[in-house]
C-alpha cells in the first residue's frame, strides 16, 4: 500500500508539472491594462435624479395649453360680472374678449388677475374691475412608464412638468433591479427656431453610433428617429430636449440582468452564482460565495473574461494571498467571468499526501 501511494504521489506531481504550458497570453491581476479591467458598477438607486429635471412650469403657474376661466366684475350686481373660459396659446398669450391678447404664461393666478385688471383700466373698459382667474383644466400629457419602476402604467403629467424625472416619480421610482439606462421614445417632432421642424435627434452621430453630450462620455444613443437611450448616471441636462416628454411619450427603464459568474476548481462549492445587481464583486468575494477553498495551499487563480470586441477570452492570473494583502490584486470581476482556483504542485502534493494518509489510516487528516 505504501509503495502504491508513493507511485500515485509521483504521478500527480508529474501531471501537475505539465499544466500551465499553454501559449495563451496571460495578464497579472495587479498589472491588468485599463481596457481589460471590469468597470465599476453604477447603482441606479444612488443616482441624483434631480439632474434630470427640465420642468418649465411649476404647479401654480399658467402654462401654454392650459384652460383658465376669467371672471370680470364691474360692479356689485351679479349681472355685471362677465365670465368666460380661454385657452392659453403656445406663445403664452390668452385671447380675452374685448380685451385682446394678454401674455399670461409663467404667471401665477394672482399675478394674472392683476395684469388683466391693469389692461382693462388702460383700455378704458372698466374703471375698477375685480378680476378672478381660475385654473379650469391644465394641459396634460399622457406618458407611459415601463420597465424597472415600482408601478409601470400610463400617467398624466402637467405639460410644463412632463419630463423623465417626473415620469419616474409618478411610477413610484426606480425598482431594485433598475439599471442606469433609460429608453425615451418621443412621439413626434418639436418645432425648432425660425418655425422649422426637426427631429429631437438632430445632431450628427459619431462613428460608434453614440451622440456626445459631454467631453467625458457619450451617454445618449439614438435607437431610431424618435427614440434615444440615456445614461441616467451621467447624462445630466446638456441635452434637455431628450429628457422632455410630449403627449404620448414612452419611458422604458432598462432592468439590470448581469450574467452570472462561475467559480470552479479547488473550492468547496463550485457552482454558478448570480452577479449582484448594484454592487462590485471582487475575487475574494467570489471565492467566499463558493464557501472558500477546499485546500489550504490553494493560491493560484485563473480568471477567464470575455472582452467585448475580442474573439478570444482574456486570461488573467491572480493570487489569493496577494489579493488579501493588496487591493489591486483583489480584482474587480465582470458579469460572466469564470473564476478557477487552480491546482499547483503544492496543492497536488497536499492532496496526494492526504490520499495516502487516508489509505493507510482509513481516515482523512
Amino acid at each position: 500500500m505504501h509503495s502504491r501511494g508513493v507511485w500515485l504521489l509521483l504521478l500527480l506531481i508529474g501531471a501537475t508539472a505539465l499544466t500551465g504550458c499553454s501559449t495563451t497570453k496571460r495578464y497579472q491581476a495587479e498589472k491588468l491594462p485599463p481596457h481589460l479591467m471590469a468597470p465599476p458598477l453604477e447603482n441606479a438607486q444612488t443616482i441624483d435624479l434631480t439632474k434630470l429635471a427640465t420642468a418649465t412650469t411649476t404647479q401654480d403657474l399658467i402654462g401654454a395649453g392650459d384652460v383658465i376661466e376669467v371672471s370680470i366684475a364691474a360692479g356689485l350686481a351679479a349681472n355685471e360680472t362677465t365670465t368666460f373660459p380661454v385657452r392659453v396659446t403656445d406663445d403664452g398669450a390668452a385671447q380675452l374678449p374685448m380685451i385682446g391678447n394678454v401674455q399670461l404664461a409663467g404667471m401665477n393666478l394672482e399675478e394674472s388677475e392683476a395684469i388683466i385688471a391693469g389692461v382693462c383700466v388702460d383700455k378704458g373698459l372698466y374703471r375698477a374691475p375685480h378680476v378672478t382667474v381660475t385654473m379650469k383644466r391644465p394641459k396634460l400629457h399622457r406618458i407611459t412608464v415601463l420597465g424597472a419602476v415600482e408601478e409601470p402604467a400610463t400617467y398624466e403629467l402637467r405639460a410644463g412638468q412632463s419630463d423623465v424625472l417626473q415620469a419616474i416619480v409618478a411610477a413610484g421610482g426606480l425598482s431594485k433591479d433598475a439599471g442606469v439606462f433609460v429608453q425615451v421614445r418621443h412621439p413626434g417632432y418639436r418645432n425648432g427656431s425660425g418655425g422649422s421642424s426637426r427631429p429631437l435627434i438632430a445632431e450628427a452621430e459619431s462613428e460608434s453610433g453614440l451622440q456626445t453630450v459631454s467631453n467625458e462620455s457619450q451617454v445618449v444613443q439614438p435607437i431610431g428617429m424618435q427614440t434615444v437611450r440615456v445614461n441616467l448616471a451621467s447624462a445630466a441636462t446638456e441635452r434637455p430636449e431628450t429628457l422632455r416628454l410630449d403627449d404620448g411619450g414612452i419611458v422604458m427603464v432598462e432592468r439590470r440582468d448581469p450574467k452570472p459568474i462561475h467559480v470552479l476548481g479547488l473550492v468547496k462549492k463550485p457552482n454558478r452564482y448570480e452577479f449582484p445587481i448594484a454592487e462590485d464583486l471582487r475575487l475574494l468575494d467570489a471565492v467566499s460565495l463558493a464557501s472558500g477553498t477546499d485546500n489550504p495551499l490553494a493560491d493560484k487563480v485563473y480568471i477567464i473574461r470575455n472582452t467585448p470586441g475580442s474573439e478570444e477570452p482574456t486570461l488573467i492570473e491572480a493570487s489569493l494571498r496577494k489579493a488579501k494583502r493588496d487591493g489591486r490584486a483583489d480584482l474587480r470581476l465582470a458579469p460572466g467571468d469564470i473564476v478557477s482556483v487552480e491546482q499547483t504542485p503544492s496543492t497536488a502534493l497536499y492532496e496526494a499526501v492526504r490520499l495516502i494518509g487516508f489509505g493507510i489510516s482509513g481516515r482523512v487528516f
